[in-house]
């Protein structure tokens, strides 16, 4: 009888402390103002291809898919892996609630990858962290997270989020909650070409712990580009049906991981990739082809038969490559199973790999990838390209580079000025609230087809990140102007920052074999006037030697005794209305009309 009282007790205590659990949540729900994604007046969803096409928000294919590709490749698209939402928030707490409709978690796989959610936020020097929160996972799904940044900045502007959604279920509804008192403001779907991603259970994301963890997620925050996540869990096998729909994209790259799915007794591999890479080729000659390796099993001493399977598949793959290559297809990349360094401990069970696995993956296909991009990473903080939210204040930094690739689309331009503050303040298009230079912008810098590539606070190092985003593709420019490099002056040697800038000029030949880059000396600063003198003689020289015009048009900004002439500038760094027509009847001339 004490025994049965002792366990009433405890029910009715579990009981209560549930009920407030309950009570808390239904408490902090009522305080958040909710969004729905379905009733955006745009595409939010990344990682989406044919977002007015497919049948349903969460959906990987468009709806005419149903009746080309197998029933299981059809019901796998549904899942949404390698989807999200970006947005910006200031809210010290954001909410998820969705409801999920296949199988919570797998026997290999945890429900928070399954069926979990993601959110990381970017820092204004463009820095990615994950946020932590509290979750429920079941058919009808929550996750609440509490950001803990206190930070004036913060409260007034908040930052850049992305939400990762499940790798393996379907979602069929989730709304974001924020505080009431916080703003909300939704990001549409970035303009840059993505990488396409082909592939097999690995590719949709088994088994990461959670999605962040997937590879495919993993690789496009390092690259900041969109990543599409084709992988369908066992039936990845290079169909031509998938492969006539990815041609439809006009994709960065593609990569075809579908190995671990196909057999070398069962399908003839070696026809399978001739005929997908020049079915890609036929619609896409341009786009450079990955060819991934079967990784193979956690070891060959175990699981000598697997490993023997693994080996015949990658001969019948390189055995493709090779025969491409002699018929003098361009543009196509082998990934070698060697080079992806995954060991025992990288794998979940005998194929799938774990977290780390990913990451190895992630890291083997980043590396890659920038080199078929030529935009391999430098050794000093100026070669490495960086995007940043520093001018927060003014402007969104991310929403001028979507407007710019937008403008490049539609009215693609012939002389590009590239600079920071200096430049973006001076005016033209896209247009901005502060406007220091109007005058001479309109009558002597727009009447010349100049637009205006500068943003505020823009270090080498984000100019290079620009230029490796798209802003110099798909149009060939007469004339390239770079007027870069005063906001390296207090973190930076003059050498990284000499050397940056060589390496600018050869990243923009790369993209714009045809185009004159003219590159600008830095103009005179309050208190850096022998400083800058000292390291515009340097830039000189190095242009010169880069086959660049060097052009200078500061010294009319200094005093005769060369001390900064005041009355041109606004606080001693921005010129005003007449500082700019002094640099403006040093630059027009040197311009292509």
């Amino acid at each position: 009888m004490k025994n049965q009282h002792s366990y009433s007790r405890l029910l009715l205590s579990l009981l209560f402390l549930f009920g407030l659990l309950s009570f808390a949540q239904a408490q902090e729900s009522s305080s958040l103002k909710w969004w729905n994604p379905s009733e955006s007046a745009f595409p939010v969803i990344s990682g989406q291809s044919w977002a007015d096409e497919v049948p349903s928000l969460y959906h990987r294919l468009p709806a005419r898919a149903e009746s080309n590709v197998r029933t299981a490749v059809w019901n796998l698209s549904k899942q949404s892996a390698g989807l999200s939402i970006r947005f910006w928030s200031n809210s010290d707490t954001i909410q998820v609630r969705y409801k999920v409709k296949g199988n919570i978690s797998m026997p290999h796989m945890p429900a928070t990858g399954v069926s979990g959610l993601d959110l990381y936020s970017k820092s204004y020097d463009g820095e990615w962290a994950r946020s932590w929160g509290r979750y429920s996972i079941k058919e009808e799904s929550s996750y609440t997270f509490v950001i803990n940044d206190d930070s004036p900045k913060y409260e007034k502007y908040g930052r850049e989020y992305q939400l990762f959604l499940p790798l393996y279920n379907e979602v069929e509804n989730l709304e974001i909650g924020v505080e009431k008192s916080a703003f909300f403001e939704v990001l549409p779907v970035r303009r840059e070409k993505p990488i396409v991603a082909y592939g097999t259970s690995i590719c949709q994301g088994a088994c990461a712990s959670r999605p962040g963890m997937a590879w495919s997620n993993i690789l496009e925050r390092k690259l900041e580009r969109p990543v599409m996540n084709f992988g369908f869990s066992g039936n990845g096998r290079m169909e031509p049906e998938v492969i006539a729909l990815l041609t439809e994209i006009d994709a960065k790259a593609y990569i075809l991981d579908c190995l671990p799915n196909l057999s070398p007794d069962s399908h003839d591999v070696y026809q399978l990739t001739l005929d997908a890479v020049h079915q890609l080729k036929s619609k896409r000659p341009n786009v450079p082809i990955i060819l991934t390796e079967h990784v193979g099993y956690a070891d060959s001493f175990t699981n000598i038969k697997n490993a023997d399977h693994v080996k015949r598949l990658n001969e019948q793959y390189k055995k493709a490559f090779l025969k491409l290559k002699e018929e003098g297809v361009t543009g196509i990349y082998l990934l070698e199973n060697e080079s992806m360094g995954l060991g025992f401990e990288s794998f979940v069970d005998i194929i799938h790999p774990n977290d780390y696995g990913m990451i190895q993956y992630a890291e083997a296909y980043e590396k890659l990838i920038l080199e078929v991009l030529n935009e391999e990473k430098g050794q000093i903080f100026t070669t490495i390209s960086t995007s940043q939210s520093r001018d927060i204040a003014v402007y969104k930094w991310e929403e001028r580079h979507q407007e710019i690739l937008k403008m490049n689309q539609e009215n693609p331009p012939k002389i590009l000025l590239f600079g920071n503050s200096i430049v973006n303040f001076w005016g033209g298009e896209p247009k901005i609230k502060t406007v220091n230079g109007p005058d001479s912008w309109e009558n002597m810098l727009k009447p010349a087809g100049v637009r205006n590539f500068g943003y505020g606070w823009d270090r080498i190092e984000n100019v290079l990140w620009r230029i490796y985003h798209d802003e110099l593709d798909g149009f060939e420019a007469d004339q390239i102007l770079l007027m870069i490099g005063t906001n390296n002056l207090q973190i930076n040697s003059q050498q990284e920052i000499v050397l940056g800038l060589e390496n600018l000029i050869q990243e923009i030949k790369e993209r714009q074999p045809s185009s004159e880059i003219v590159m600008v000396g830095l103009l005179p600063r309050r208190g850096m006037e022998k400083e800058v003198e000292q390291i515009n003689l340097k830039i000189s020289q190095m242009a010169d030697l880069a086959n660049a015009i060097y052009l200078e048009v500061g010294k009319g900004l200094l005093l005769p005794d060369g001390k900064l002439n005041e009355s041109l500038f606004s606080d001693g760094l921005h010129p005003n209305e007449s500082g700019y027509q002094v640099i403006a009847k040093e630059l027009v001339p040197k311009l292509h009309k």
